[in-house]
C-alpha cells in the first residue's frame, strides 16, 4: 500500500522520520498553506477522526468552527482511537508520532520555526483540540502539545548555549580593540547576540503558550492517561532545563498530583522526582518542596498499587542520600520495616536501602574495627545486621530480611566463614564476645542464608512459583553449594558440640545438611567429619525430648542415609546403632511399667522419661522405617490398656498414638503386588482396630489426647481412601475404608462441639502480664482449631465424608467468619469445582435447615419475623454464599438455577389446596433465595419465574402482608 498522507506514512513507520520531515518542511517551503493543511490533518486523522480539513475550511471558517465540524464528524459512539489501541503496530504508532513531532521542530529550529505562522497554527490548533469534549481529541492533542513543549525546550537550551558563547566571544573582541574604532568583526557578534535574544523571546512565547494554553487546563483532566503525560512531561522538562523550570511555581504541580487517585499518574510523579534528587546540584533548590511534600512521600512504601510503592521507597533512598538529614530516624525505622513485607519488589528496594543506610560501610572502608582481623569489616557489618534484626520487634521473619538484602548485600551474606568464627570465638580471644539472643540470631541467619543461596528463590509466600534459574544462576548456585558444604561439613560439628544443650540452636544448626552435596564426603576423604557430624547427632538425641530438636535429628539421618549415596553404609550402621540403643531404653521402661502391678504407681521420673523415650521413637519412626523393631505391639498394647483402664498419664498416650499411626502407614507403605493375601488380612484387620482405637479416644477426658486423635483419625481415612498400593487392586479393594455413617456423625459432632463452641470468658482482674499468657494461649486455641476444622474440611473436599455434612460447617460462615472464614470459603470453592450441582443443594440445605430451627423457634400463630436478629443472619448468610459465585455468571448458571428451583419447591412445601389460595408455611424463604436473584442471567430469570408460575394462582392472593415475600421475591425475578 502507497502511503499518501502524512498520517499513513507516520503510522506504517516504514520511512526514516528525519526524511519524512526534511520532505514536508521542503513541501511548506514550496507552499505552506497546503504542507500546513496536511499538518493540521495529520493531527485530527491520529485522533481517530475520519473528517478531513479542507483548503476552503481552512481558508474561510474560524478554528472553532473548524473544531465543531470535526467533532460533527467524529463517531462518539466509538471510544477507540490510535493512542489507546493495543497491540505492537499502535504502540509503535505512539512512538513514532512522538518522534515525529520532535524531530519536525529539530528540523525547523534554524528557519521557519520562527516565520509567525508555523507554530502560531500548529499551537492554535492543538490548545482548541485540547479543549474539545471529545476524549480521543484532547488525549491526542494534550500529548502533541507536550511532545512539542519539550522539544521546543531543547531549542531554548541551545540557544542560550549559544547566546552565551556569543556574548562571551563579543567582550573578547571588545578587549582586543581597547575600543578606539568601530570593527565588522565586532558588529556582527551584536548582530548574532541579537538574533539570540529575539529567538529566544519568540520560543519563550511558545513555551508560554502551550503550557498555559494546555498542560494548565488539562494536567486535571477527567482521564488519567491525559494526566499522567502532563506530569511525565513537566517532569522531563524540570530535569532538561532546571534554571527555567526548577522552581516551585513548576514543582507544585507534581506535589499535588501525588495525592491522585490513579497509580498510573502517581507513579509518574515519583519517576519525576526520581530524576530530580538523583542529582545532588538540583537538590539544593528543593528545600520548600521537600519540606511540603515529604509526609505524603514517605507514607508512599503503603500505596495499594505495588510499582507505586516500590518507586515511592526508591525515591526515598535517593532523598535520605542527596538530602542531609531529611529523614528523621523515626521514619528511617519505619522505612526499614518494609524489608519484612510479602511483596518482594518493596522489600528488595527496601534492602537497599537498608544496606545503603545501615549496613553499608562505603564511607569507612579503610577503617578496620578493632580486634577484627581477617574478618574486620564483615563482622562489623553482621553485628549491624543482628542489632538491626533484634531490635525489631514486631517481626522475627529472618528468611524474608535475608531475601530483601540478598542483592545487594550478596558478599558477605555469604561470609559463612566469618559468620562461624564469631560463633566459635571464645570470650577471652576477644573481649566482645556475642551475647545468647545475638548468637541465636546470627545462627539462624546463617540459616536463612544458606537455604537462599543452595535453593536459588525467594522464601515460601514472598513471589510467586519458583523462578527458572538462568544457566549463570545455576553455576552460581552449584558454586555455593559446593562452598557450603566443604565448610560446614568440617565445622557443623564443632557448633553442635558448642551449643548441644540449645535446644533452638541445635535444631536450627541441623537443617544445614540438606542443603549439602553429599557427593564431597567421599570426593574429599572426609568421611573422618561425617564420623564427627553422626556422633554430635547422637549426643543431641540423648540430651533432648524437644520435638523439634527430634525431628531435625531424624531429617539429618534421613538426609544422610541415601542408598545411592557412597556414605550410606556408614550412616546406616550409626542410624541402626542408635535406633537400638533407644529401642533399649524403651524396652526395659516398658518391662518395668507391665510390672508394676501394671502401672498403676508410676512416679513422675518414670512418667517423663517414658514420655522422652516414646517421643524420640516416634521422630524417628516418622522418617524411618522401624518396622523390624516390631515397636507396633509394644505402644498398640499401651492403647488398649488406656481403654480398659484409663490410668495412663497424657504425656505417655500421645507419643503412644502417633508410634501406632506411624508403624501401620509403613506397613501400608510396603504393600506391594505380590504381597499375600494373608498379610493384606493381617493389616485390614489392624487398620480397622487402630480406627476404632482412635474413635474410643475421641470421648477421652484429655482434651489434647480427643485433638489429637481426631487429626489421626482424619489424615487416616484420608489416606486410606486415596490409596494407590503399587497398582495391586487386590490391595486396594482389600485395605479401602471409607467411614459409615455412625463414624460420619460423630467427626461432625466433634467439630461443632470442639470448634464451633465458644466457652464463656470469665471476668477476672488480671496483670499485664498474666493479660499476655491469656492471649497468647487464646491464639494457640484457635490456631488448633483451625487445623481441626481445616482436617475434616479435607475430607468433605476429598469425598471422604458425604458433601452434606459441609452444610453444618456452612451455617457459621458468617458468624465465625475472623476466624474460620477462610477455611469454609476454600472448602466451598473446591467441592463447587468438585461438583457444581451438589455443591449448590449443600448451600440450599443449610439454609433451609437455617430457616426449619428459625421457623420452629417463632411463635406459630404471629408466622415468620422478617426483622428477627436470625432472620437477618439468614438474609446474610446467603447474600455471603451469594458473593461466592463472582461476576461470571454463565460458569455459575447451573448452580444458582438449582438454588432456586430448590428454594421454591421447599418454599411452597406444605401449601394446601391446588390453587393455592392458602399460604404457604415456608412462604418466607423466598426473601433468602431472592439474594441469588441478581446471579442469574436474564433467560434464566425468566425460566425460573415460569416455575414460579406454577406454584401460584392468577390473579397473585396478595391480599395481607403475609404474601409480601412472593412479591418481593417476583420482583427480583422481573428486575
Amino acid at each position: 500500500v502507497e502511503a499518501v498522507t502524512l498520517f499513513e506514512v507516520v503510522s506504517m513507520g516504514k520511512r526514516a522520520m528525519q526524511s519524512v520531515v526534511d520532505d514536508w518542511v521542503e513541501a511548506y517551503k514550496q507552499d505552506r498553506n497546503v504542507a500546513l493543511l496536511d499538518l493540521i490533518n495529520f493531527f485530527i486523522q491520529c485522533s481517530g477522526c475520519q473528517g478531513m480539513v479542507t483548503a476552503e475550511m481552512f481558508q474561510s471558517l474560524h478554528k472553532k468552527d473548524v473544531m465543531r465540524k470535526m467533532t460533527e464528524t467524529f463517531d462518539e459512539d466509538n471510544e477507540d482511537y490510535p493512542l489507546i489501541r493495543t497491540g505492537p503496530y499502535w504502540k509503535k504508532f505512539k512512538a513514532n508520532f512522538c518522534e515525529f513531532i520532535a524531530v519536525l521542530v529539530q528540523q525547523c529550529q534554524c528557519s521557519i520555526l520562527y516565520d509567525n505562522y508555523l507554530m502560531d497554527t500548529v499551537i492554535s490548533l492543538l490548545t482548541g483540540l485540547a479543549d474539545s469534549m471529545v476524549r480521543a481529541f484532547r488525549h491526542t492533542s494534550t500529548l502533541a502539545a507536550m511532545k512539542l513543549l519539550t522539544a521546543v525546550v531543547s531549542v531554548h537550551l541551545n540557544l542560550d548555549v549559544n547566546k552565551h558563547n556569543a556574548q562571551r566571544l563579543y567582550e573578547v573582541e571588545k578587549k582586543r580593540i581597547s575600543g578606539k574604532r568601530t570593527n565588522y568583526r565586532l558588529d556582527q557578534l551584536e548582530r548574532k547576540r541579537k538574533e539570540y535574544e529575539q529567538k529566544l523571546l519568540e520560543i519563550q512565547n511558545m513555551m508560554n503558550a502551550i503550557f498555559k494554553g494546555t498542560f494548565l487546563n488539562r494536567y486535571r483532566d477527567v482521564i488519567p492517561e491525559i494526566r499522567a503525560t502532563c506530569i511525565e512531561e513537566i517532569g522531563s522538562w524540570i530535569k532538561t532545563y532546571p534554571d527555567a523550570f526548577l522552581n516551585d511555581s513548576y514543582l507544585k504541580y507534581i506535589g499535588w498530583m501525588l495525592y491522585d487517585k490513579q497509580a498510573e499518574v502517581r507513579l509518574k510523579c515519583l519517576l519525576g522526582l526520581q530524576g530530580i534528587y538523583s542529582r545532588k546540584e538540583l537538590v539544593s533548590r528543593m528545600d520548600l518542596f521537600t519540606s511540603r511534600f515529604k509526609d505524603r512521600i514517605v507514607s508512599m512504601p503503603l500505596d495499594k498499587d505495588h510499582e507505586v510503592a516500590v518507586q515511592a521507597m526508591k525515591l526515598l533512598m535517593l532523598m535520605s542520600q542527596n538530602c542531609e538529614d531529611v529523614l528523621s530516624a523515626e521514619e528511617c525505622e519505619t522505612l526499614y520495616q518494609f524489608v519484612y513485607t510479602t511483596h518482594r519488589p518493596l522489600a528488595v528496594a527496601a534492602g537497599e536501602f537498608l544496606y545503603k543506610s545501615l549496613l553499608s560501610h562505603e564511607g569507612d572502608e579503610e577503617v578496620q574495627p578493632k580486634g577484627g582481623g581477617k574478618f574486620g569489616a564483615s563482622t562489623d557489618q553482621l553485628k549491624r545486621l543482628i542489632r538491626f534484626f533484634l531490635e525489631s520487634e514486631l517481626h522475627k521473619h529472618v528468611a524474608y530480611l535475608i531475601d530483601s538484602l540478598w542483592d545487594w548485600a550478596g558478599k558477605f551474606l555469604k561470609d559463612w566463614e566469618c559468620m562461624t568464627a564469631l560463633l566459635l570465638k571464645n570470650a577471652e580471644e576477644d573481649g566482645e564476645a556475642l551475647s545468647d539472643a545475638h548468637e541465636s540470631a546470627l545462627i539462624e541467619i546463617i540459616l536463612a542464608t544458606v537455604r537462599e543461596a543452595a535453593e536459588g528463590h525467594p522464601p515460601v509466600g514472598r513471589g510467586a512459583a519458583k523462578k527458572i534459574l538462568s544457566v549463570k544462576e545455576k553455576k552460581i548456585q552449584l558454586e555455593d553449594c559446593t562452598k557450603i558444604t566443604e565448610h560446614f561439613i568440617m565445622v557443623l560439628p564443632q557448633l553442635l558440640a558448642k551449643y548441644s544443650t540449645d535446644a533452638q540452636k541445635v535444631a536450627n544448626l541441623l537443617q544445614i545438611p540438606q542443603y549439602y552435596d553429599l557427593g564431597v564426603y567421599s570426593t574429599g576423604h572426609l568421611e573422618k567429619h561425617l564420623d564427627a557430624l553422626l556422633r554430635e547427632v547422637k549426643d543431641v538425641v540423648a540430651k533432648h525430648s524437644d520435638m523439634s530438636v527430634l525431628e531435625a535429628s531424624s531429617r539429618t539421618y534421613y538426609i544422610l542415609c541415601r542408598e545411592e549415596i557412597a556414605i550410606y553404609n556408614q550412616v546406616d550402621r550409626a542410624r541402626t546403632q542408635l535406633i537400638d540403643e533407644l529401642m533399649g531404653q524403651l524396652n526395659q521402661l516398658l518391662g518395668g511399667f507391665w510390672q508394676k502391678e501394671e502401672g498403676f504407681c508410676m512416679d513422675a521420673g518414670e512418667i517423663s522419661r517414658m514420655h522422652s523415650a516414646l517421643r524420640r521413637i516416634a521422630a524417628f519412626h516418622n522418617a524411618h522405617d522401624l518396622t523390624k523393631w516390631n515397636l507396633y505391639d509394644k505402644t498398640l498394647k499401651l492403647l488398649v490398656f488406656e481403654i480398659e483402664h484409663g490410668s495412663l498419664p497424657v504425656l505417655m498416650i500421645l507419643p503412644a498414638l502417633q508410634c501406632t499411626y506411624f508403624s501401620l502407614l509403613w506397613q501400608l507403605a510396603v504393600v506391594s503386588e505380590n504381597s499375600p493375601k494373608e498379610t493384606l488380612f493381617a493389616l485390614r484387620r489392624e487398620l480397622r482396630r487402630f480406627s476404632q482405637i482412635c474413635m474410643c479416644f475421641l470421648h477421652h477426658k484429655g482434651k489434647d489426647v480427643r485433638e489429637k486423635a481426631f487429626m489421626i483419625l482424619c489424615d487416616w481415612l484420608l489416606i486410606l481412601s486415596h490409596q494407590d498400593s503399587n497398582n495391586n487392586e487386590e490391595a486396594v479393594g482389600l485395605l479401602d475404608y471409607l467411614p459409615n455413617t455412625s463414624l460420619q456423625e460423630k467427626l461432625l459432632l466433634f467439630i461443632q462441639e470442639h470448634v464451633f463452641i465458644e466457652e464463656e470468658e470469665e471476668s477476672k482482674d488480671l496483670t499485664e502480664e498474666e493479660e499476655r499468657k491469656e492471649e497468647s494461649c487464646k491464639l494457640d486455641d484457635l490456631h488448633k482449631k483451625r487445623s481441626l476444622l481445616a482436617a475434616y474440611c479435607k475430607l468433605i473436599v476429598y469425598n471422604v465424608v458425604e458433601m452434606t455434612a459441609a452444610a453444618e460447617i456452612y451455617k457459621y460462615y458468617v458468624k465465625t467468619y475472623n476466624d474460620f472464614g477462610d477455611i469454609i470459603k476454600e472448602t466451598l470453592s473446591r467441592t463447587r469445582h468438585n461438583n457444581k450441582i451438589q455443591s449448590a443443594k449443600t448451600l440450599i440445605l443449610c439454609l433451609q435447615q437455617l430457616f426449619q430451627t428459625h421457623a420452629e423457634s417463632q411463635d406459630s400463630s404471629n408466622g415468620v419475623d422478617f426483622s428477627s436478629a436470625s432472620f437477618t443472619n439468614m438474609k446474610e448468610l446467603a447474600r455471603r454464599f451469594s458473593l461466592t459465585f463472582g461476576w461470571d455468571q454463565v460458569k455459575s448458571r447451573e448452580s444458582v438455577a438449582m438454588i432456586h428451583k430448590e428454594g421454591i419447591e421447599f418454599a411452597f412445601q406444605g401449601a394446601t389446596g391446588v390453587d393455592g389460595k392458602c399460604l404457604p408455611p415456608n412462604l418466607s424463604f423466598l426473601l433468602i433465595i431472592s439474594e441469588f436473584s441478581n446471579k442469574l442471567l436474564k433467560p434464566d430469570k425468566r425460566l425460573v419465574y415460569a416455575y414460579l408460575q406454577r406454584y401460584i394462582a392468577e390473579p397473585l392472593p396478595c391480599k395481607g402482608e403475609e404474601w409480601q415475600p412472593l412479591i418481593w421475591y417476583r420482583n427480583s425475578l422481573l428486575a
